[in-house]
């Protein structure tokens, strides 16, 4: 039997770690957590992250600090550690708060999303691990590269998006969606004024259909976090335009949960740059990915260039939603799932840790040079959130302070 911890800390990761989980043979055992940190989420997202997996149906995954994780771990034993987390935290926990077990676990991370361009701070903060895991095989050759001149030890590994097999496929021809869902993005597009234009575009198209239900699927309330933080949030910005007069109440309605039970729904589906886009085209619901902002690795929209998925504002307005080409589907991440090899190369090196020929994890972020930026990330895993913010807030007062009297 072979035991799989998975630890994660944010919505986006929670959701990705949940959805790799279901992808193991059913005979391994599967424990799922949540490491306490500034951007940890709330009991909704937690449960909206596992709508539609097999942990979802059971109770939610426990939150729990740097040193109930190793209790944890120490308790369940794991054969495989799933590090879920942002870069900083992948290292903290794979160095540090995982460090010294035995029998070594083998460690396994990965990108939950669209990761093309690939870069080499992905790998720096992922070192340690054993398997990298990527989702599309253009993915998988650019983390190789980068991997080999970094001297990375751990392997690319390849699997299928594991919100693509949790889509349910509504036939293109059935027509029955009637709701139009804008998938946000928390770092772009990154300037007020073109967020309003989305915003403004969305009311247009609501006072041109009337028979469309026009969505604001959020990724976080403005109470909650998320990945990324997100300056200019959707709702306050809508606020603002409907006091200024320049959009009507209630002309688009906001909303969070699964975006799997949106796109049930959907007719058509709007986004900067989302994962979603992908939950979208396994779903057959025509899309826009907006191109008003560029398409750029700055806009993480670069991967659907020639996709035939690219609009503008004005398409939205008149709802003209585009299908992808099957040569850009075969290309970017809709491979059979049969060539995805992550669990037979986890497998493998679980068997090479039980036989005692693992190496020691190797971190390529050791060394002086990294040595603030590894306590700072330190500083978000081990200290309560509440004490980390009343920290951050004491010390901006005091450079205020010296600023004011130099």
């Amino acid at each position: 039997m072979t035991r799989v911890l998975a630890v994660a800390d944010s919505d986006s990761y929670l959701k990705w770690a949940a959805g790799l989980l279901d992808q193991l043979p059913a005979e391994w055992t599967r424990t799922l957590a949540v490491v306490r940190t500034p951007i940890t989420p709330s009991p909704a997202q937690i449960a909206a992250a596992v709508s539609g997996t097999r942990l979802g149906a059971g109770e939610p995954p426990a939150v729990t600090s740097a040193r109930g994780l190793r209790r944890l771990a120490e308790r369940t034993r794991p054969d495989v550690v799933l590090v879920a987390c942002t870069g900083p935290v992948v290292d903290v926990l794979v160095s540090g708060v995982f460090g010294g077990m035995s029998p070594r676990p083998v460690f396994v991370s990965g990108l939950p999303g669209i990761s093309i361009p690939a870069t080499e701070k992905a790998w720096l903060y992922r070192g340690g691990c054993d398997v990298f895991v990527v989702h599309s095989g253009k993915e998988v050759a650019e983390f190789g590269r980068i991997g080999k001149e970094l001297g990375a030890a751990g392997t690319v590994a390849l699997a299928r998006l594991p919100y693509l097999d949790h889509v349910v496929t509504r036939p293109a021809s059935t027509g029955t969606g009637d709701r139009v869902v804008f998938a946000t993005q928390a770092k772009v597009p990154r300037r007020r004024e073109e967020r309003e234009g989305i915003l403004v575009a969305l009311a247009a198209l609501a006072a041109r259909r009337p028979d469309l239900d026009v969505v604001v699927k959020l990724r976080a309330l403005e109470t909650e976090r998320q990945t990324h933080n997100e300056r200019h949030h959707y709702e306050r910005l809508w606020r603002d335009l409907v006091a200024a007069g320049v959009v009507p109440p209630g002309a688009v309605r906001f909303a969070a949960g699964a975006m799997h039970e949106h796109l049930a729904a959907a007719a058509g589906f709007v986004t900067v740059s989302s994962t979603a886009a992908l939950e979208a085209i396994a779903a057959e619901v025509p899309l826009l990915v907006l191109s008003d902002f560029g398409v750029s690795a700055e806009m993480i929209n670069l991967v659907f260039e020639d996709s035939g998925c690219l609009g503008t504002l004005e398409d939205l307005t008149s709802a003209g939603f585009r299908r992808p080409t099957p040569a850009w589907c075969d290309a970017n991440y809709f491979h059979d799932s049969a060539v995805s090899d992550w669990v037979p190369r986890v497998a493998a090196l679980v068997e090479e840790a039980r036989a005692g020929r693992l190496a020691p994890v190797r971190p390529l972020l050791d060394g002086p040079a990294h040595a603030a930026a590894r306590r700072r990330a330190r500083l978000r895993v081990e200290l309560p959130p509440n004490v980390l913010r009343a920290g951050y807030r004491a010390s901006r007062r005091v450079r205020r302070y010296l600023k004011a009297i130099s």
